[in-house]
């Protein structure tokens, strides 16, 4: 078990090589927790086990209350396991979704778009795919399959009318465009986290509403591969999506099998990032996992409410290492 704050004294000796091979402005603060995190270092649209479960069960049986709709701040002390979120918090997107579907439609011809309308059509053809066919299709459908759904009945409701033959190919143009890496890039701080993180012995894993292409194909194109994020738990697999305590369960569990030792895990030794004040924070904390979210995208104001209400928010994960360091936490 390494202290953060201990570890920081002897990595800020290597900070001024750290800072100069890294490429984005992200790195430039010069804090120690910068050097900590990268010594050493090289949802969505279509694309938004060791110990056994009876102890797990105890979990879900003493939830922790909220008070005046806030949650207490609680201080991690010690960590063996970071779960996260995947869209808008280790991944985000190339491009907008009206670039995506109607650069696709363009190619096809398919002209009689209204672009003003197309970002609600798809909203509403989410929900309802998502309300009829929940976790992405579950077991009753291929991810595909939810996919053409949604997708079409998107340009349905933009007011869209097309042949069968032609919305197919729209349907299969814009599905292989969500399984390549011309939807995604990796933001600029997740690798490098991921590094500090496997190197101080912490176990690191997805915990997604997502379907299981992001595991399969979009992840590791991406470079995070199961030597950054050893496990996976995606709510079309689980059947189960968050904030339900039973998905943060299951992650822990099936985190366990990586852990160093035969040593229990408990609840309060993992932490959850992720973007979402239900589906992250409160999920998480519902069962006991330090949750924290993250404000990539500058939302002031949607930041301002989550912290009212009792979640830490940072804008990066260099932020999370340093509230780490301040919280006097162990890892490992």
């Amino acid at each position: 078990m390494v202290s953060v704050a201990l570890k920081y004294a002897g990595d800020r000796l290597l900070q001024q090589r750290t800072l100069m091979t890294a490429a984005s402005p992200f790195f430039l603060r010069g804090s120690p927790a910068a050097s900590a995190l990268l010594a050493g270092s090289s949802s969505s649209w279509l694309g938004n086990g060791k110990h056994g479960h009876d102890n797990h069960r105890l979990y879900l049986d003493a939830p922790q209350k909220r008070t005046m709709g806030t949650w207490p701040k609680l201080r991690p002390k010690r960590i063996r396991m970071i779960t996260f979120d995947v869209t808008g918090t280790i991944v985000s997107f190339r491009g907008t979704l009206e670039e995506h579907y109607l650069g696709a439609a363009d190619k096809l011809g398919v002209h009689n778009v209204d672009s003003s309308k197309f970002t609600d059509a798809f909203s509403q053809a989410y929900r309802e795919t998502s309300k009829l066919h929940p976790c992405f299709g579950g077991d009753e459908m291929t991810a595909k399959e939810w996919w053409r759904q949604c997708v079409l009945k998107s340009f349905y409701y933009a007011g869209v009318t097309m042949d069968s033959h032609t919305a197919e190919m729209l349907f299969q143009r814009i599905y292989s465009t969500f399984g390549s890496i011309n939807a995604y890039e990796v933001f600029p701080d997740a690798i490098p986290f991921l590094n500090w993180a496997n190197r101080h012995g912490l176990v690191c894993g997805v915990l997604s509403n997502a379907d299981e292409r992001y595991g399969d194909s979009v992840l590791p194109m991406l470079g995070l591969t199961h030597d950054e994020l050893q496990f996976q738990c995606f709510s079309k697999d689980l059947r189960l999506e968050k904030p339900d305590p039973r998905v943060f369960v299951a992650a822990i569990h099936k985190g366990e099998a990586f852990l160093a030792t035969n040593e229990p895990i408990e609840p309060s030794n993992v932490l959850h990032i992720g973007n979402d004040f239900q589906k992250d924070f409160e999920g998480a904390r519902r069962v006991g996992i330090h949750g924290v979210l993250l404000d990539r995208y500058k939302e002031d104001e949607l930041a301002g409410e989550w912290r009212r209400r009792g979640a830490p928010v940072f804008r990066d994960l260099l932020d999370v290492v340093e509230f780490l360091g301040r919280s006097g936490c162990t890892l490992g």
